[in-house]
């Protein structure tokens, strides 16, 4: 999900060293470690209702909060839900259940990877949604992220005879389609009341996706792994919840920029952890891939940062594809 705050909105009180690091850690660690935890809680809960149960509940914790006693009150309206009806089909229904889906045929790194090139669709994508149009630095990293899709899904590749690839490679597109959406769509003024709304609208379109996938089907309570069961609670509780909260924290306290080097520090994670957990097989040249797709989100957002030294609209995730 995505909330448009201008920077020079944002207070910046001062945060300790220490503050920092951890939000930092916060955000790169456990949004990075959700591709494998996607993929310990699919194993013995259907990928798609999973993932809408996971959404609904954390969008009816983050609503619950922010419509606390003493907290201010805004009503919602049909206008507001169709927004997030919107936003959350594309995040969470085709990104976030693509990415769930998915992992369920291909390797959690090599999907990690494939949707760290969000920036890059986004960036290519902004000028139809009235955005500026990128400059030479940003355009020679998404030709760099471009190669490296193509070293990802070539013949003998990573997800090469999987069509369940193509799917994937979707997550990412209408990922940020949605984003760059969200931008102008009208929302409530409380960013929290915005993302819950969004959350609940895209877990119930997944559930709805996971029925007509035939999932009910395959739903045993009493089958559900104790391992699945952590790592569901763990999206909820700490993946949703926990890194929005402490991407949103950074915002106020470190540039855009900064912040935004999630983007390519999380799939860096999600090889890691599943070479280490899930004994992922990480060829040569899918290193030379994720380099080359790092390296491009890199340029990308130093490029973005230059054109928009003075003013820039930040776009906010609600998590990661994953």
């Amino acid at each position: 999900m995505t909330q448009n705050v201008s920077t020079s909105q944002i207070s910046r009180p001062r945060a300790s060293r220490t503050q920092i690091v951890v939000a930092f850690a916060a955000v790169y660690v456990i949004w990075g470690s959700t591709y494998l935890t996607i993929h310990i809680a699919s194993e013995t809960i259907p990928a798609l209702l999973m993932s809408g149960a996971r959404f609904v509940l954390a969008g009816l914790l983050l609503l619950a909060f922010s419509h606390r006693p003493g907290a201010p009150r805004e009503r919602l309206t049909l206008i507001h839900w169709r927004s997030a009806l919107v936003i959350g089909g594309c995040l969470l229904l085709f990104g976030n259940g693509g990415v769930a889906w998915g992992e369920q045929y291909l390797p959690t790194g090599f999907v990690a990877l494939i949707i760290a090139t969000v920036p890059l669709w986004m960036a290519l994508f902004a000028p139809a949604f009235g955005g500026r149009w990128i400059n030479w630095t940003a355009a020679i990293g998404i030709a760099i992220g471009l190669v490296g899709i193509a070293l990802l899904v070539r013949p003998g590749g990573s997800g090469a005879g999987h069509w369940q690839t193509l799917v994937v490679l979707m997550a990412p597109l209408l990922w940020a389609i949605g984003s760059l959406y969200a931008r102008n769509a009208p929302a409530p003024h409380q960013p929290l009341t915005a993302v819950g709304m969004e959350m609940i609208a895209g877990g119930a379109l997944l559930g709805v996706a996971g029925v007509a996938d035939g999932e009910l089907g395959h739903v045993h309570l009493a089958n559900v792994s104790l391992a699945s069961g952590a790592a569901f609670v763990y999206l909820v509780l700490v993946g949703a919840l926990v890194g929005y909260v402490a991407y949103i924290w950074l915002l106020h306290h470190v540039s855009v920029t900064a912040a935004s080097t999630y983007a390519f520090v999380n799939p860096v994670v999600a090889v890691a952890l599943g070479a280490i957990v899930l004994g992922e097989q990480v060829t040569p040249l899918t290193l030379v891939a994720a380099a080359l797709i790092v390296g491009a989100v890199v340029l990308l957002l130093v490029g973005q940062s230059r054109k928009t030294e003075h003013a820039v609209a930040v776009e906010v995730p609600v998590r990661d594809v994953a």
